[in-house]
């Protein structure tokens, strides 16, 4: 018997769907027409903690650089914390490894971590069975069971899983031994990684770019023709400004240029996670860590479809589903105002084409984010505010997505006007002016009715004659100067930084690699994934290095002192750029994961030496003096302030005490979080405080209980207590 292992529980039932029209459901699987269809929960199965190495030196909970490079000589690995997973774990090796199965089939997302999932729960089983993959992005029941007949062995699919592998132990070398090394070498807590370094830095030199910005003054000459006006280019010498305005005074202009043209603007594609989160950042203030957990429990509702992906478009097999959603009773019940009456307008005039929205070279594994046909206008208006929000936007992308174009005429004039000067010399002031006129708002009556905002776009109100034609033409009125400044680059908001992590390919100059980081056939473009870039932006929130101000997000000075003292490498996007151009050959069977390995231990190795070299640079050091304010060891479980250590013990920064007449100190401010150094017998580290309040959940042996007993258990935040613990199950290792 076959056991398809899905990573979802809703892809394994909608795989059993496909390939029996009545599955029988049992415990922990579903039984389809003679195939068991199970799933995981994500990834099941983690690279461990180097304290799990014993034996090592860099395993000992005292950092020292002597220790390092931490260089495991063999992988170890550990079951996910998460919730549940032991338990899913345990009930999927108990099926793999039943003597009813003869043949296992990868049903996992068709990317590179869907690849990993699968083979490190088979290889931590020890299972050894035949297995084939099931590819398939859509899961539209005859997308399945066309899938299901063209099954590949999975051996076929070793590149893509070496890469997988190779990937995961990178990361994993590179976060470990450039966090220890520089913490050591500067004496606080610094966490640096391949994706969130890089993210930082973008934001560091964002508002490094807005402080040192000087205000320069500049000048327009503008003359108005009566309904619109000409301007020309910026000037930035007031004196000349000045003189060309009065050289300028009762002459007429010479029109030397008339374009017009019919434009053509396309709907917007649909949704991808990153594009969702973005939106709802601009549009609502949502944080894209709300965006995603609302989406998540939209989607376990089964009203959306899979919410961790990077794809905007569906495949053919999909398109009977979203002509169905695009029916005008489902649709008109949703929306109130502009979107619906647009949406009407179209049914009645020129309709939707759902085929704009099919790109089937363009998904690679999940499709774009659509609502399903469970969704109900009785469901929808039952929502919390902020999922009723994420579903609105959804539905008009959807809309707007498969309108039809915004038509707009365009007119672009150039002219000129001479500038009599005093000494009698003439000088030629180009000048410019166009217009943008909407003929049919098509989608953008639906998309940006929702927005609140104009059709026009930057706002162009010049309505410029229709038989304006080159020659001279006198101005209505006198010219005037219209005066300006340069300013600086807008700070960071969460939408804007998601988008440059998504695009991060623009900070990369070469070609060759440029394309590497844009490529998105087995992962997602840019730096991090759609699932992970909401918490790569909320952990470095959490350590204190970013915070918000409203909707802007800026750096603080623990941040900025990271960048200042980070390894260059570190801080480019260009280290995954070259890491995504090796292990695409690695998928192709061009490349080899010892090798590329290797290169990267070599990297790890050089850390101590370069890092220490840092340390001992004399204006680094200064630096590190004039930012020495207290480190943070995480949020503060009771207000979400940052935790710093004060003498012995670590306690809320919004905790204040004063010395009283009599000489005794009181409680005056503050929440009142603390954490002393002793728990159950055992002397806590800065170490274990961060990873408890970071939600990481150390592992910690050599506790005491009442008994006397010593004991192992995890750390986790207790409001009242400071830190608690948690008692999970093993750890089975290979």
């Amino acid at each position: 018997m076959r056991l398809v292992i899905a990573e979802k529980r809703s892809v394994a039932v909608a795989i059993a769907q496909a390939l029996d029209a009545a599955p029988h459901r049992c415990d922990g699987y579903i039984l389809a027409g003679g195939v068991m269809v199970s799933w995981a929960q994500g990834h099941l199965v983690e690279l461990d903690e180097p304290e799990s190495y014993e034996g090592e030196a860099w395993a000992s909970r005292e950092w020292t650089m002597d220790s390092l490079p931490i260089d495991p000589k063999e992988w170890r690995w550990r079951l996910s914390d998460a919730k549940g997973a032991a338990q899913r774990y345990r009930e999927l090796v108990g099926l793999m490894r039943s003597d009813k199965v003869d043949e296992l089939v990868d049903a996992c997302d068709p990317d590179r971590e869907g690849e990993a999932i699968f083979r490190r729960m088979a290889a931590h089983a020890g299972v050894e069975k035949p297995m084939l993959r099931l590819w398939v992005a859509s899961l539209d029941e005859q997308a399945i069971r066309d899938a299901w007949n063209r099954m590949r062995p999975e051996t076929e699919y070793d590149g893509l899983a070496a890469a997988a592998d190779a990937r995961a132990k990178a990361d994993w070398l590179v976060g470990m031994n450039a966090s220890r090394a520089h913490t050591l070498a500067w004496h606080r807590s610094l966490s640096l990684g391949r994706v969130r370094t890089p993210t930082l830095n973008m934001v560091v030199q964002r508002d490094q770019a807005i402080e040192s910005h000087t205000p320069t003054p500049f000048w327009r000459l503008d003359v108005p023709m009566g309904g619109w006006s000409l301007e020309s280019g910026r000037i930035t010498d007031h004196t000349q400004a000045e003189r060309i305005l009065a050289g300028t005074a009762g002459r007429p202009v010479d029109v030397v240029g008339v374009e017009r043209s019919r434009e053509h603007e396309k709907p917007p594609t649909l949704f991808d996670l990153t594009g969702l989160q973005k939106t709802m950042s601009e549009r609502h203030g949502v944080t894209a860590e709300q965006t995603l957990a609302g989406l998540q429990h939209l989607y376990e509702m089964k009203i959306a479809t899979y919410p961790r992906t990077d794809s905007k478009y569906i495949t053919h097999d999909d398109l009977d589903t979203l002509n169905s959603l695009l029916k005008p009773k489902y649709a008109l019940g949703f929306l109130d105002g502009g979107p619906v009456n647009a949406i009407h307008d179209l049914y009645v005039g020129k309709g939707f084409d759902a085929g704009r929205c099919v790109a089937d070279d363009k998904v690679a594994g999940h499709t774009a984010i659509l609502p399903t046909t469970r969704l109900t206008y009785d469901v929808f208006n039952t929502l919390p505010d902020t999922e009723r929000k994420i579903m609105a936007t959804i539905l008009t992308r959807m809309w707007a997505a498969c309108a039809s174009d915004r038509i707009h005429d365009v007119a672009r004039v150039k002219a000129v006007v001479d500038a009599a000067g005093p000494d009698g010399t003439v000088e030629r002031v180009p000048l410019s002016a166009s217009a943008d006129t909407t003929v049919e708002r098509g989608w953008t009556g639906i998309e940006r009715a929702a927005e609140d905002g104009d059709d026009i776009p930057n706002g162009r109100r010049n309505r410029i004659p229709d038989d304006l034609t080159e020659g001279r033409v006198d101005p209505v009125s006198a010219p005037l100067l219209v005066e300006g400044e340069t300013t600086p680059p807008k700070p960071f908001t969460e939408a804007t930084l998601l988008n440059a992590m998504e695009h991060a390919s623009r900070f990369v100059a070469d070609r060759d690699l440029k394309a590497a980081l844009d490529d998105d056939t087995s992962h997602s473009g840019g730096i991090g994934t759609p699932a992970t870039r909401a918490d790569i932006i909320e952990s470095l929130l959490r350590n204190g290095c970013l915070a918000r101000h409203g909707r802007r997000i800026r750096s603080t000075d623990a941040g900025r002192f990271l960048i200042q003292v980070a390894v260059d490498e570190l801080k480019d996007v260009e280290l995954t750029a070259r890491w995504e151009q090796r292990l695409a050959d690695m998928e192709h069977g061009k490349g080899d994961e010892r090798e590329f390995l290797d290169a990267i231990r070599a990297e790890c190795a050089s850390f101590p030496r370069r890092v220490t070299e840092l340390a001992g640079r004399e204006d680094l050091r200064r630096y590190a003096q004039e930012t020495g304010g207290k480190e943070s060891f995480g949020p503060c479980p009771r207000c979400g302030r940052p935790v710093i250590r004060t003498g012995r013990i670590w306690q809320c920064s919004s905790n204040r005490r004063e010395k009283q007449p009599d000489g005794s100190w009181r409680s005056v401010d503050g929440c009142g979080f603390k954490v002393f150094p002793t728990l159950f017998g055992k002397n806590l580290t800065d170490t274990m405080v961060r990873r408890a309040l970071e939600g990481k959940r150390p592992k910690v042996s050599g506790l005491v209980g009442r008994s006397g007993k010593p004991f192992e258990a995890r750390l986790v935040p207790d409001r009242e207590r400071g830190i608690g613990v948690t008692f999970g199950g093993p750890c089975k290792r290979r």
